[in-house]
């Protein structure tokens, strides 16, 4: 294999003797060949992994991020790349900032995004605190993300492989934060990733990728909010946009906006979809699809890495969506095209190009029909 596929930039200047890389390590095949690179570049590298949550058959299903099976895969890699490697327990942490608020979100009838919260709070506040005691010159994560020197500074870009891009999830990344990051395999396709890891001997190199929500088991979100929130399971109608009521729910912790399996009201003209959530009256609107198409939606909580104004801009409303043509004004971006499934409690990131312009989390939305009315 030649040198070439191992060519990453730790953006430390050419000659990265007597510099020193502190590397999050999840343990997975990402951050594991994240690991590799900076050993290789002649920096001392330290691998770092925060324990975030042992739930039981959690710790054990593969996929699983940063308990149990991980951390000794972490410390496995970190042994035979020969550098050092610490383990942070931050469970209670995790659990007040992050699941706890994951539970009260699909409570309060909204969809949250557990990552964001992660890497906002324990990963990268908690990391950046670590790596900065260890007297660390950047922290490097596994993300697939571009850190570019730009005239005004750091920016962060999309990745080069579009199916990899984690972009959406990094919006809330401060300046500072970007300032001090380093994302060695935003410029690589995920094969090379793999390939660099097998021609190390890491034991990671063929490991499943981690999914989404590390701490729900099996996909089963309900069964996460009803153990923190026993009360969770509150039932309710079941109520088309027209007033009529076509059947019961479990609690409205089982919905989300946009959804059109599990509604169990069958024997309707044409498919109904979750159009919204009332959790003061634990009803849960239904309709057809045209019902869910959005006009504008408000964002609160904003974080910007650069100057953003009122502008066109391109949006991303989910994190497997595609970017649309939007305008900012104020605390509302509105959509040149009505866009569909954009749901309170997600993030709104936006784009220039390839460049994230910053972000912020959709409070409430405007429904086209009731934007031609007013």
């Amino acid at each position: 294999m030649t040198d070439d596929i191992y060519h990453s930039d730790f953006q430390l200047g050419p000659d990265l003797s007597g510099k020193r890389i502190v590397v999050a390590m999840s343990g997975g095949v990402d951050s594991s060949v994240v690991a590799a690179l900076a050993a290789r570049t002649g920096a001392e590298t330290i691998g770092v992994t925060l324990q975030l949550y042992d739930h039981g058959s959690a710790v054990k299903r593969a996929g699983a991020c940063c308990a149990g099976q991980d951390i000794r895969d972490a410390r496995a890699v970190a042994d035979k790349l020969g550098i050092a490697h610490y383990v942070f327990d931050h469970e209670s942490r995790f659990r007040e900032s992050v699941i706890d608020h994951f539970a009260d979100e699909y409570m309060a009838g909204r969809t949250p995004i557990p990552c964001v919260r992660c890497n906002m709070g324990v990963k990268f506040t908690d990391l950046f605190r670590l790596a900065r005691e260890l007297g660390a010159d950047c922290l490097a994560t596994g993300h697939y993300v571009r850190r570019v020197e730009g005239a005004a500074g750091a920016e962060l870009h999309r990745a080069a492989d579009p199916a990899r891009d984690q972009s959406y999830f990094l919006f809330a990344t401060r300046q500072d934060q970007l300032d001090y990051l380093r994302f060695p395999l935003g410029g690589m396709p995920k094969p090379q990733v793999r390939a660099i890891a097998q021609e190390m001997g890491l034991i990671v190199a063929m490991k499943p990728d981690s999914q989404d929500i590390c701490f729900v088991p099996d996909g089963d979100y309900a069964s996460v909010v009803r153990k923190i929130r026993p009360d969770a399971e509150i039932g309710g109608d079941i109520v088309h946009l027209d007033g009529r009521v076509l059947g019961q729910h479990k609690g409205l912790i089982h919905y989300t906006v946009g959804q059109r399996k599990g509604l169990e009201v069958g024997g309707q003209p044409v498919p109904l979809y979750v159009i919204r959530l009332d959790p003061a009256t634990q009803r849960v609107i239904v309709g057809p699809r045209a019902a869910l198409a959005v006009q504008a939606a408000r964002i609160i909580d904003s974080n910007w890495l650069t100057s953003i104004g009122n502008r066109a801009v391109m949006a991303k409303v989910r994190s497997m969506s595609r970017p649309v043509a939007a305008r900012l004004d104020g605390e509302w971006l509105r959509f040149d095209v009505p866009e569909y499934g954009v749901a309170p409690g997600q993030a709104a990131v936006l784009y220039d190009g390839d460049r994230v312009l910053g972000g912020g989390w959709i409070e409430e939305t405007v429904a086209v029909e009731l934007a031609l009315v007013s």
